[in-house]
């Protein structure tokens, strides 16, 4: 039997399962076959000595020609396994995988270029991609709420500290007017003379006042820190007349402490009068507790450019650096606060801050040694 004769060179050329060609040295198409001529949709006469072989690559795949390709094919005459994006006449996509050799022919050279189909392969590169993203994105989220929980678990201790360390401090400052009240109580069961008796009443009045105080100040801080923001009754009122008042009241508390009040302006003012002439009274007692009570407490009142001006002053001590910025914080007290005798827990400048933000302001500190220390709290009249 005769063997059947195996088709030629040039069958096989065009039918190669391939894309082939053939360029000059500028990358002038010579030759195509016709699987490279179906696949990007021209036919021979379009492609042979009408393009470049640059010109069928996208814009990305023409930077990469110039920059990266033909500097390596000059370097080592050919690449392989190179990935490009071919544009079709439709203005489609092909993705495909190119090997190119620089061939001598005669007295030039040639580029012999073939094509292979790769979308397979970039569909798998891309999902590739797209699952690595994937799971970079689950891995910082992960890693987010791992911190977003460490933070939770850190707020969660701060709490559990704070409210461990408020009832420790609440139980130790009411221990002492409970203290005076259970002795006080015992002499008066006793039948004790009247003069002892009316000190005894008036030690259980002082002691009902402490504890009265301590608790208005958790009831405000409660409200401040779990409500929102303390609640206010805001009328128009004379603030200068109100904090004189208070600055009264205040001089029979303290009565071996010099209590001034100058003021400035029209006191006229949209505030909660309570709340404010409650602030003065809180840095007044610091003052009183932490301050040289033989130079006296100064309270300013004013009125300037649309907004209301109270500073309290004194003399005494400097608060230290290192607690100014953490000192409208609650449960934060001055250095010796115990040896000095100063009541409460903590919270008095905290409410003060609380006071002023409900108003629309501020307080603000400064302390040295020369100036003494003075407390400003600013906020809008209107």
């Amino acid at each position: 039997m005769d063997a059947t004769p195996l088709p030629g060179v040039e069958l096989l050329y065009e039918a190669a399962p391939c894309g082939l060609l053939l360029a000059g040295p500028d990358g002038r198409l010579l030759r195509v076959n016709a699987i490279m001529c179906r696949w990007l949709q021209y036919s021979q006469e379009e492609l042979v000595d009408r393009m470049r072989l640059h010109e069928l690559l996208t814009m990305g795949g023409r930077i990469f020609w110039q920059t990266h390709l033909q500097p390596l094919l000059r370097i080592q005459a050919s690449v392989a396994e190179v990935k490009l994006e071919l544009r079709r006449r439709d203005g489609a996509i092909l993705h495909v995988i190119a090997n190119i050799a620089e061939r001598p022919w005669q007295d030039g050279t040639l580029l012999h270029v073939a094509f292979f189909v790769a979308e397979d392969r970039h569909k798998y590169e891309r999902e590739l991609l797209l699952q690595r993203q994937r799971a970079e994105e689950l891995a910082a989220q992960h890693a987010r709420d791992q911190q977003d929980l460490q933070a939770a678990r850190g707020q969660a201790e701060d709490r559990a500290l704070f409210a461990e360390q408020l009832v420790g401090m609440v139980s130790h400052d009411i221990r002492n007017p409970l203290s005076v009240i259970h002795m006080s109580a015992a002499l008066l069961e006793r039948g004790v003379p009247p003069p002892q008796q009316q000190a005894a009443v008036a030690r259980v009045t002082r002691a009902v006042q402490r504890v009265q105080h301590l608790i208005g100040d958790l009831l405000d801080f409660t409200q401040a820190r779990l409500g929102g923001g303390l609640g206010m009754r805001k009328a128009r009122v004379d603030l200068h007349q109100a904090i004189a008042d208070s600055v009264g009241e205040l001089a029979v508390a303290f009565p071996d402490c010099m209590l001034r009040h100058e003021r400035s302006g029209d006191g006229h003012c949209v505030a909660d009068a309570d709340r404010i002439v409650q602030a003065i009274g809180n840095l007044v007692a610091n003052a009183a507790s932490h301050g040289d009570r033989s130079r006296g407490i100064t309270v300013t009142s004013a009125n300037e450019d649309g907004h209301f001006r109270i500073m309290v002053h004194n003399h005494g001590r400097p608060i230290p650096p290192e607690l100014l910025a953490h000192l409208f914080e609650p449960m934060v007290r001055g250095a010796g606060a115990a040896a000095s005798g100063a009541k409460g827990v903590g919270l008095g400048l905290y409410i003060v801050r609380e006071i002023l933000r409900a108003h629309g302001g501020e307080v603000r500190v400064t302390s040295t040694p020369e100036e003494g220390t003075a407390f400003v709290l600013r906020f809008p009249c209107g």
